[in-house]
């Protein structure tokens, strides 16, 4: 049997990863300054998280929703004193597809209503409903089609105001990204925030952010939307939840009513699931991610913000985007095969996507500067 040959794959087998850092099966070493679309959040193999995970190897591995797990508990009370949403409710799944899937039925169970309403640019998985209201045809098959699912364009209020006026009772939610990633780091402004919430409470609308990628620090702010003052009814997370792990969470407004078999997933929330994410937000919190997140994007920004060939830094934390001139395909190789280093495109070819671990350090951020300025140097 043969593996269904999806991915474009780069020539490099990584076989082991500390920190920052990745070697390849002929010792190569490679600054990872991706971290594999955001989700290695602390680095990897962090001895906090894998003494976690190696002691609950000799204790349980898994076993059913059907049971009590105390580590569903203290991930939930942990998660809501981080993140400062102590009063929401917590439903655990598997990944961001699927915490999107949970998060849009909830919003139609609550309301009755059918109609969802997302943006261009938009990615938020390839699984059924998060599929279309992804912004991206060429993934999209036609069993995924519906007059359901509503597009607006980004940043545009009045075509958002359009669409509720002519729509508004219909639309059961409205799915934003906190920042949109695979869009190319677009930031939505206060006041298109501020429009959709407002629009949301009048059409008893559901406002779902997807921080699957902006969440968890990334931004500089725990979730990406908390920056602008927005109160989010349905909050959706995965991605550096886990640092790795699979691992994904529903965060949900406690006016939403919960009842048996409303929601349901048969690995979400396993005890190793649950151990990996404890340990991601004990070391955010012990070790002062969210700050670190912050004082490293700015310096990175700061310190490139002049290079030739950059034509605008898109960036909050260190979620950064940089637009280049040019397709950033030839920049990306570069400095992959050239200098070892590990970055990420997106939907918009110009823009290079830079999502280290939120620990990364000064010196290794020294590394990506220096490589980054010889490759547009001599472009």
């Amino acid at each position: 049997m043969n593996l269904f040959n999806v991915y474009p794959l780069f020539n490099i087998n990584p076989v082991k990863a500390q920190g920052s850092f990745l070697w390849d099966d002929k010792g190569e070493k490679y600054l990872d300054f991706y971290g594999g679309h955001a989700v290695i959040s602390i680095g990897h193999n962090h001895p906090h998280y894998q003494t976690q995970l190696k002691e609950q190897l000799d204790k349980i591995s898994f076993y059913s929703n059907s049971v009590q797990n105390e580590l569903q508990t203290e991930l939930a009370d942990k998660l809501g004193k981080l993140s400062g949403l102590e009063n929401y409710n917590l439903f655990l799944c598997n990944s961001g597809a699927e915490a999107n899937e949970n998060a849009l039925k909830l919003a139609s169970f609550h309301n009755g209503k059918s109609k969802v309403l997302y943006f261009s640019g938009s990615f938020h998985g390839r699984t059924s409903a998060a599929v279309s209201v992804t912004d991206n045809p060429k993934i999209v098959a036609p069993v995924n089609y519906s007059e359901r699912f509503i597009k607006s364009e980004w940043n545009d209020i009045e075509q958002l105001e359009a669409i509720f006026e002519a729509q508004g009772n219909d639309i059961s939610s409205v799915i934003i990204e906190g920042i949109q990633g695979v869009g190319g780091i677009m930031i939505p402004t206060v006041e298109f925030l501020t429009k959709i919430k407002e629009l949301c409470e009048k059409h008893n609308t559901v406002l779902i952010l997807d921080e699957v990628q902006s969440g968890y620090g990334r931004s500089g702010y725990f979730f990406a939307y908390q920056e602008f003052g927005i109160e989010a009814d349905i909050v959706t997370t995965a991605k550096g939840m886990g640092n790795g792990f699979p691992v994904g969470g529903v965060l949900i407004h406690p006016k939403f009513q919960a009842s048996n078999g409303l929601l349901g997933t048969t690995f979400g929330g396993n005890h190793l699931a649950c151990v990996a994410a404890i340990a991601v937000l004990d070391v955010m919190k012990n070790e002062n991610l969210i700050e670190n997140a912050q004082k490293m994007g700015e310096y990175i920004e700061n310190e490139i913000k002049d290079f030739p060939h950059i034509k605008s830094i898109r960036r909050k934390g260190l979620m950064i985007g940089i637009e280049l001139d040019r397709d950033c395909s030839e920049v990306r190789s570069n400095l992959l095969y050239n200098h070892h280093i590990f970055t990420g495109n997106s939907n918009d070819k110009a823009v290079l996507r830079i999502l280290p671990a939120l620990n990364i350090r000064k010196e290794e951020t020294d590394l990506f500067i220096g490589a980054l300025k010889t490759v547009l140097e001599n472009l």
